[in-house]
């Protein structure tokens, strides 16, 4: 038996219990979880927002080290660090086929199928695939990647969504270019990896934007050279602190129509608007076509931050080695299991930026 935190139905408390694993069959692998990030995309697991098979054990971004492997397992071997990949690609679908990997038909099909079950029999979902919030799991073997040498195993948890994400959507869904002027709205955990992200890019200003004045010193500290605090002003606000003209770049990190419609306004004639966060489809954002025609301005949305991890995670791991991109900044909180609920709470009250179970 391995504790889990395990999600009955959409709206109840987490329960944290003991769960019965299998043994890895043939192409899986069982991996024991070192830790695992409290990802928004939790939440909206928990509320509804996105749907899955329930009962689940949730839990989309770990690292951890290899227990056993199935047969015909041989990229990973016991003993070995490895990053946890809830969206792998089939490499067969149109959408591989075009290289948007990203968007692979199959990349949710596992959640669907029995990850475990309780004390009592009861099948358990693995949540997106992985189902992180347990200290041990069992994944197909196309969920998990080598962790890159030099990486810390407990923070290279991150890697497994708001880094590749907030890398992602700077290099890939915005393709921001040296010189460019970005507005992050949101400084959670992909937030301040966006922000990092756009240092590396070269851009300048990197403006953060956030409802909380407290996390003024999070977002500087990641990257930011401006601090906003959200407002009915902030579009005029990005306006004026880029000469009145509007940011070239604005990546968009809550998921509600509000944010996206300020994102979009704070860009510039022909400015591009990222849209990372993930909203209720109840959440609907509206332009009219006159001013479609006049801006010229871009909207997209981004998954995964458009990242094929199999490339990007050679990449971030020579940024994390030199220096460039500290994963431990992104943490504001470790804790335990039963931390979960409150750090679910922390994030509806935009507090803090990402918080990381240690096992």
């Amino acid at each position: 038996m391995v504790r889990a935190a395990i999600l009955s139905a959409v709206g109840a408390p987490l329960e944290i219990a003991g769960i019965e694993l299998p043994e890895p069959g043939p192409g899986r692998v069982r991996v024991r979880l070192a830790a695992a990030g409290v990802c928004h995309s939790d939440l909206s697991l928990s509320n509804g927002t996105m749907r899955i098979p329930l009962p689940a054990v949730l839990g989309h971004e770990g690292a951890g080290t290899v227990v056993s492997v199935g047969e015909g397992v041989t990229h990973v071997a016991p003993g070995d660090g490895v990053v946890l990949n809830w969206a792998p690609s089939c490499g067969t679908c149109p959408a591989c086929a075009l290289g948007e990997v990203w968007l692979c038909d199959s990349a949710l099909a596992g959640a669907a199928g029995v990850h475990a079950r309780t004390a009592d029999g009861t099948d358990l979902h693995p949540g997106l695939n992985v189902g992180a919030f347990a200290e041990e799991t069992v994944v197909a073997a196309n969920c998990v990647l080598p962790l890159p040498a030099g990486v810390p195993l407990t923070d290279a948890a991150l890697l497994g969504c708001a880094v590749l994400t907030g890398y992602g959507a700077v290099h890939h869904a915005a393709r921001v270019r040296e010189g460019e002027s970005v507005v992050v709205l949101g400084v959670g955990g992909v937030g301040l990896a966006v922000l990092q992200s756009a240092r590396i890019a070269g851009a300048g200003p990197v403006i953060a934007v956030d409802v909380s004045p407290e996390k003024e010193a999070l977002a500087r500290a990641a990257g930011a050279t401006e601090y906003v605090v959200a407002s009915d002003t902030t579009a005029k606000d990005i306006r004026r602190l880029t000469g009145g003209r509007g940011a070239d770049v604005a990546v968009e990190c809550v998921g509600r129509a509000a944010t996206i419609r300020t994102a979009w306004d704070s860009t510039r004639r022909g400015g591009r608007t990222t849209v990372v966060g993930i909203g209720g489809k109840d959440q609907q954002v509206t332009f009219n076509a006159l001013e479609l025609f006049h801006w010229g301005r871009t909207l997209s949305g981004c998954v995964y931050g458009n990242s094929d991890p199999s490339k990007d995670l050679p990449v971030l791991a020579e940024h994390i080695r030199a220096g460039r991109f500290d994963l431990s900044a992104l943490v504001t909180e470790r804790i335990g299991l039963d931390g979960i609920p409150a750090a679910f709470e922390n994030m509806l009250a935009g507090r803090g930026g990402r918080a990381l179970v240690v096992f």
